[in-house]
């Protein structure tokens, strides 16, 4: 059992980086890497030749298992949905929130084979295997996945610093109230998604358009009076640039930036304090 142990903990990082990509969730991905501890403790594992194909094997399909009863819970769902966010330090992130997001629109099978093949380097008769079906299948889904994530993958990367001089900037004027300033840093098509999951105030829809979005900042700093979040660090935030606040509440939120040629396209901003529990560690 030991031996099994220390084999399946050294695989735990990268198992749960499929989980969570599957289901957005870092509590259902934990849950499922889990179950696959269970699933790995009564195996038979001498007849496994290689553990890291059998477990990824596993988790996708608990994963797979876990989104027909998460896509029921999501239209029910207050307001917008955001997957939980993933700061730099918790997760090396190789798929955007923007791209997260566009997954969500595809089918469990096709967000796995795409995930599988394109993001982890899955061979077809690998996902042939775990999806049970035959490669070609698995190959149409992969490609299907593509064309309908493609617009949602950046085509203007910003440069790391140069991001988090915008999240700089955008948090000063954000948080001070500086509501011309910000005027000047937002794209027209602008979208500001906030998901607070019916737990904590957050906006029931996506807000659109610059002014929209300005409206939304100008009320905000009415509504605090001149009281701030507190500032816990700027950080990648599913691989965006973006800060970690603790408001005045006392709860964590994250926002992220999507910056294109400068300006910001799309703010995400978590405040559904369910999503932020495992941000709540001495380092941050």
């Amino acid at each position: 059992m030991n031996d099994a142990a220390a084999i399946f903990d050294a695989l735990r990082p990268p198992l749960l980086r499929v989980a969570y990509r599957m289901l957005g969730s870092m509590a259902d991905a934990e849950d499922v890497v889990q179950d696959a501890w269970l699933r790995w403790a009564h195996a038979d594992r001498e007849a496994v030749r290689v553990p890291e194909a059998f477990l990824r094997r596993v988790v996708t399909r608990l994963c797979l298992d876990q989104l027909k009863s998460a896509r029921a819970r999501r239209e029910d769902y207050f307001g917008p949905w955001l997957p939980d966010p993933v700061v730099e330090a918790d997760m090396e992130e190789d798929v955007t929130l923007p791209l997260m997001l566009a997954l969500e629109r595809l089918s469990p099978l096709e967000r796995a084979a795409f995930l599988l093949h394109d993001v982890f380097g899955e061979s077809f008769d690998a996902i042939a295997e775990i999806l049970r079906r035959d490669p070609a299948a698995c190959r149409q889904l992969a490609s299907r996945a593509r064309e309908h994530v493609r617009a949602e993958k950046p085509r203007f990367p910003v440069e790391r610093s140069r991001g988090f001089e915008i999240a700089q900037a955008f948090f000063a004027a954000s948080r001070g109230g500086e509501i011309a300033r910000l005027s000047t840093m937002l794209a027209e098509d602008v979208s500001l998604y906030s998901d607070g999951g019916g737990k904590r105030p957050a906006a029931g829809r996506v807000m659109r358009g610059a002014g929209e979005v300005i409206r939304t900042f100008a009320a905000i700093a009415r509504l605090m009076r001149g009281g701030t979040g507190k500032l816990v660090r700027y950080a990648h935030i599913n691989g965006l640039p973006g800060f970690v606040t603790r408001e005045q509440d006392g709860i964590l939120q994250t926002t992220a930036l999507l910056i294109e040629h400068d300006r910001v396209k799309a703010i995400y901003v978590m405040r559904n304090p369910d999503k932020l529990r495992h941000l709540e560690a001495p380092s941050h």
